[in-house]
C-alpha cells in the first residue's frame, strides 16, 4: 500500500474525479477526509470506503469560506493527527452563465474565482501549517486544458481561473520545496463527471468533446487516480512544480 498511514484531504470528494481519487487513496491505505459541500454525496463516499475496509470521515465544507476551510483542516488533525496529502479538486464550471469577457457578469466571475482559485489557496493556507510541523506533505491541484489553450471559447471565468492554478502551483512549489512540501498539478481532459453533465446531455457536444482527444473518448473519473496516487506517494519524492497530463492527448496536438 503506497499511502499506508498517510492522511489525505480530498475536496469535492463526493462525486466525479474527487470521489474516484478518495476511494483510490483509501485503497492504498490512506485515511481520507472527504471534504464535500453536499452531505448526501460525502457520506455516501465515506460509507463506500468503509464498506471496502478503508478509513474515512466526512467534513462539510464550502472551500470559498475561510472559516469552513479552517474547520476542515482542524477536523483532519482532530481525527487523524496530521495532514499528509491535500487533493484540491473542488471547482465549478457555470454553463450557460460563463461567457465572453464583455458579456460576463461580475457575479459569475467572482463566484468562479472564489471556488476555483481562492478555494485552492485557502485549502493550502490551512493545510500547510500541519505539513510544516510534521516535515512535509504533498499538495495536488486539479487544473484544466482550458487554462493552457483556447479550447473553451466563451468560458472566460472558468478558463482564466484554471490558468491561475498553474501559477499558484508553481509559486507554492518554489516556496515550500525546502520544507519538504511538494506541489504539483494534474490536468484532466474533458471528463464524464457531474461538473459537465449539462454539456454532455447534448449528444452532439459529447461527440465533439470526445473527438478533441487523440484517444477519441471522454475521460473517466478513474483515469486520474493512478497519477494522483503516484504524486501523493513517496515514489514522487523528486516531483514538485510539475504539470501532469491525463487528457487523452488533447494538449499534445
Amino acid at each position: 500500500m503506497r499511502l499506508k498511514d498517510k492522511v489525505a484531504i480530498v475536496t469535492g470528494g463526493g462525486a466525479g474525479m474527487g470521489e474516484a481519487v478518495a476511494k483510490g487513496f483509501a485503497r492504498e491505505g490512506a485515511k481520507v477526509v472527504v471534504a464535500e459541500l453536499d452531505p448526501g454525496r460525502g457520506e455516501t463516499v465515506v460509507g463506500a470506503i468503509q464498506e471496502a475496509g478503508g478509513e474515512a470521515t466526512y467534513v462539510r465544507v464550502d472551500v470559498a469560506r475561510p472559516a469552513e476551510v479552517e474547520t476542515m483542516a482542524a477536523e483532519a488533525i482532530r481525527q487523524y493527527g496530521r495532514i499528509d496529502i491535500l487533493y484540491n479538486n473542488a471547482a465549478v464550471q457555470l454553463h450557460g452563465r460563463d461567457a465572453r469577457a464583455h458579456e460576463l457578469s461580475e457575479d459569475i466571475w467572482d463566484r468562479t474565482y472564489a471556488i476555483n482559485i481562492r478555494g485552492l489557496w485557502l485549502c493550502a493556507k490551512y493545510a500547510i501549517p500541519a505539513m510544516l510541523q510534521q516535515g512535509g506533505g504533498s499538495i495536488i491541484n486539479v487544473a484544466s486544458p482550458t487554462g493552457m489553450l483556447g479550447c473553451a471559447p466563451g468560458y472566460t471565468a472558468y478558463s482564466s481561473s484554471k490558468g491561475a492554478v498553474f501559477g499558484l502551483t508553481r509559486v507554492m512549489a518554489a516556496d515550500y520545496a525546502r520544507d519538504g512540501i511538494r506541489v504539483n498539478a494534474i490536468v484532466p481532459g474533458a471528463t464524464d463527471t457531474p461538473l459537465i453533465k449539462d454539456l454532455l446531455a447534448d449528444e452532439k457536444t459529447r461527440q465533439e468533446l470526445s473527438a478533441l482527444s487523440p484517444l477519441g473518448r471522454l475521460g473517466r473519473p478513474e483515469d486520474v487516480v493512478g497519477l494522483a496516487i503516484f504524486l501523493a506517494s513517496d515514489e514522487a519524492a523528486f516531483c514538485t512544480g510539475g504539470v501532469y497530463m491525463a487528457d487523452g492527448g488533447l494538449t499534445a496536438v
